[in-house]
């Protein structure tokens, strides 16, 4: 008997409440006799003495029947002036809370309710609490990798900002003003380009020596428009024409070109025949998608079908009534001023830098061009060609053709062809500036998140530990009632976590 006194009685603590009904301590009906019960409480509360004991107990939890036995025992020293000659208290307080402890001994209705506050404690109050002091946590640190997340891409706008403005050759502090000044250096480096094009000429005889020789045909026919700038430099397009220098030029005034000014800035630039590689404004691909007609005087409809944006900047004038020796419209601007006239220019560049690029790796070959047949009986220029004069006449032609179609000299082309363009490309380096600025706003208003959420779980810390010691104290004080009701045999609530 003696080891069986000694050996505790476990109780499953989310079992608890049918443990007690099971063993007759309570009974089925208790919860009716609880509601009674607080109603009193609530009465009782109403008339309380100020005491810092008394306020400290009712703080942070749920009154139960052991709080209501600490009232009474600090309520005989408040109210110990009311008690008569036959040890009973006159105070209304005191008989409040005795019949109030009373209720609660009646069937053992605190030991049910005790237990089921120390249920609804365990299963549900205090995992609540962890759970929303978690997602606090998860929220704080979510809200500080989003505040990285906006600094990185505040960032990287920045760059990409600053990367631009390197393209288009500006620093961005002015940018539509710096774009404006950008054009005043077109035509001198334009007139550079024709003045260099005089040092083609080695080149252009060999190709033409080439032609004549392998398809015997004249070598006038061969590379016309390089020819001519490298005589007469960047003439204008009539004197390319007409063969006379006009006496008359009447410039064309700029007109918009809406579609080219909307969509060149944001998307994939088709620069017409050039014939290279286009280069990408942005990182969007767009499809241009230009189909348009035009019906002439003469009631011929013109499909234009899908015209590159450079030869809608191209505006042929009708020139029935242009005197002789004026240049008018596009016959006034200069050969690489032109976008037609440009393109052919570049188009015959492309051409000789092919044919001398195939004439250096017939050099380099084992078999020497020389050495073939067919070149044995060939002028002296076809075979006393040093593969370092090849090569520099390469280079040059590359040259050429770089400082005609890099990047900032089509943004330089655009913009004299369009100033709404300008605007577009202001806009665009703008948002730019604008996403950044406004990332950074919204790293702001994680932090403050993140903050905020950080304050919650700090005060939901001291609930919480408020909560778990009442229920451990709760949970001895169970064991010690049930202890008492079975000769002081160990009682054990398991399964409480706490």
């Amino acid at each position: 008997m003696q080891d069986i006194q000694n050996v505790p009685i476990d109780i499953q603590t989310s079992k608890l409440l049918d443990w007690l009904v099971d063993r007759r301590h309570c009974t089925l009906k208790w919860q009716n006799k609880v509601q009674q019960i607080r109603e009193k409480i609530n009465q009782a509360l109403q008339d309380m003495p100020e005491h810092e004991d008394i306020r400290n107990l009712l703080s942070g939890t749920y009154i139960n029947y052991f709080h209501c036995l600490k009232i009474v025992e600090i309520l005989r020293g408040t109210e110990a002036a009311t008690k008569n000659l036959f040890g009973r208290y006159s105070s209304q307080r005191m008989k409040d809370w005795q019949e109030v402890i009373y209720l609660y001994q009646a069937d053992n209705t605190y030991l049910a309710e005790s237990g089921s506050l120390l249920m609804r404690s365990v299963s549900y109050e205090i995992p609540a609490l962890k759970k929303q002091m978690a997602r606090c946590q998860q929220l704080a640190e979510e809200s500080e990798r989003r505040a990285e997340e906006c600094v990185q891409g505040a960032a990287e706008q920045r760059e990409q900002y600053y990367s631009s403005c390197k393209r288009y050759g500006i620093t961005g502090e002015d940018i539509r003003r710096e774009l404006q000044m950008l054009v005043c250096d077109v035509p001198s480096s334009l007139r550079k380009v024709g003045a260099d094009t005089a040092g083609l000429l080695p080149a252009i005889e060999l190709y033409q020596a080439c032609v004549s020789f392998v398809c015997e045909s004249s070598p006038e026919q061969a590379l016309p428009l390089i020819c001519h700038v490298q005589k007469k430099g960047d003439t204008t397009v009539y004197e390319w024409r007409s063969g006379e220098v006009p006496k008359t030029v009447e410039r064309p005034e700029l007109k918009e070109a809406e579609d080219l000014s909307q969509h060149a800035v944001e998307g994939e630039i088709d620069w017409g025949d050039i014939g290279v590689t286009t280069e990408t404004v942005t990182s969007e691909d767009i499809d241009w998608g230009i189909v348009s007609e035009a019906t002439g005087a003469d009631g011929i409809v013109w499909d234009i079908g899908e015209t590159s944006p450079d030869e809608i900047i191209s505006v042929v004038e009708a020139g029935h009534d242009v005197p002789p020796g004026v240049a008018r419209g596009t016959d006034a601007l200069t050969i690489l001023e032109s976008t037609e006239t440009r393109n052919l220019f570049v188009d015959e560049l492309m051409e000789l830098e092919v044919f001398l690029s195939q004439w250096l790796q017939d050099l380099d070959s084992d078999a020497d061009i020389v050495t073939v047949t067919q070149f044995q009986t060939a002028p002296v220029i076809l075979q006393g060609q040093p593969r370092e004069k090849v090569m520099a006449m390469l280079s040059n032609v590359r040259d050429l053709i770089g400082r005609l179609t890099d990047v900032k000299m089509r943004h330089l082309f655009l913009i004299l062809a369009s100033p709404r363009y300008v605007d577009r490309v202001t806009d665009l380096l703008g948002q730019r500036l604008k996403q950044a600025e406004l990332l950074e706003r919204k790293r702001e208003a994680w932090l403050e998140r993140g903050k905020s959420a950080q304050e919650e779980r700090e005060s939901l810390e001291p609930k919480l530990q408020v909560l778990q010691e009442r229920s451990r104290e709760l949970q001895k004080q169970i064991e010690a009632e049930l202890s008492l009701r079975y000769n002081n045999r160990p009682v054990k609530l398991i399964g409480t976590g706490l």
